[in-house]
C-alpha cells in the first residue's frame, strides 16, 4: 500500500489525468433507460428521474479489510475515492439547496461493496452499482482496467430531466469536485 493517507492524500504527489476526449460525447445526451441497484434499495432508473440529478463516478472505493490495487496511486485519477465522496457527503445540504433534487455516487463495484462504502462513510445519498457496466456500455462511459476489472474513470455529470446538462472530465482534485459542482448550480442559479 502507499505511504499516502488514505483520507487525505497529497494531490501534488499523484499524476494529474489528462482530458483525452473520452467524454466529450456526453455533452447534452441522454441518460439511457437503465435500472441501478442502490444502497438506499431497489434500482434507480436514471432516465426517470425528475428535477435535477448530480452523479459523480468513481473507479472504487477502497475498503479497509483490502488492500487497494497494486500501483493504485501511479494510475492518473485513480486515487480519491473516499475523498471525493466525503466531500460530496459535505456538501449535500448545499447541494439539495442549489436545486439538486438528487445526488448519486456510482463506481463498477458490486451492490454489497457500495453498501459497505456508504454506510462507513455515513452518506446521506445512495450509492449506485454499475457492476454489469449496462450504463458504461450504453453511455460508452471513460473506463480503465485494472487487474482485470473494468472501472469507470472519474467523472461528474449533471442532468436535467434526463439530459446532462454539465459534466467534469477529468475531475481532479477528487475532494474538489462538490464544491465545484456547487459553484455551477450557483452561477446557473444567477
Amino acid at each position: 500500500m502507499s505511504q499516502l493517507s488514505q483520507e487525505t492524500p497529497d494531490w501534488s504527489a499523484l499524476p494529474r489525468p489528462e482530458d483525452d476526449g473520452a467524454a466529450d460525447h456526453l455533452h447534452d445526451a441522454l441518460l439511457p433507460d437503465v435500472a441501478l441497484p442502490s444502497t438506499a434499495g431497489g434500482t434507480v432508473r436514471l432516465s426517470g428521474l425528475e428535477g435535477l440529478a448530480v452523479l459523480y463516478l468513481y473507479p472504487m472505493t477502497g475498503r479497509p479489510d483490502r488492500a487497494l490495487p497494486e500501483g493504485w496511486d501511479a494510475i492518473p485519477g485513480a486515487r480519491g475515492c473516499t475523498p471525493q465522496s466525503c466531500a460530496f457527503r459535505d456538501h449535500y445540504a448545499e447541494l439539495t439547496g442549489l436545486g439538486a433534487a438528487h445526488v448519486f455516487g456510482l463506481s463498477t463495484q458490486s451492490p454489497e461493496d457500495q453498501a459497505e462504502a456508504a454506510a462507513r462513510l455515513h452518506l446521506p445519498f445512495p450509492l449506485l452499482s454499475d457492476a454489469e457496466l449496462d450504463l458504461a456500455r450504453a453511455m460508452r462511459l471513460p473506463v480503465m482496467e485494472v487487474e482485470g476489472r473494468t472501472m469507470l474513470r472519474r467523472m461528474t455529470l449533471i442532468a436535467e430531466a434526463g439530459r446532462i446538462v454539465h459534466l467534469r472530465y477529468p475531475v481532479f482534485p477528487p475532494d474538489s469536485d462538490a464544491q465545484a459542482v456547487a459553484d455551477w448550480l450557483r452561477a446557473r442559479a444567477a
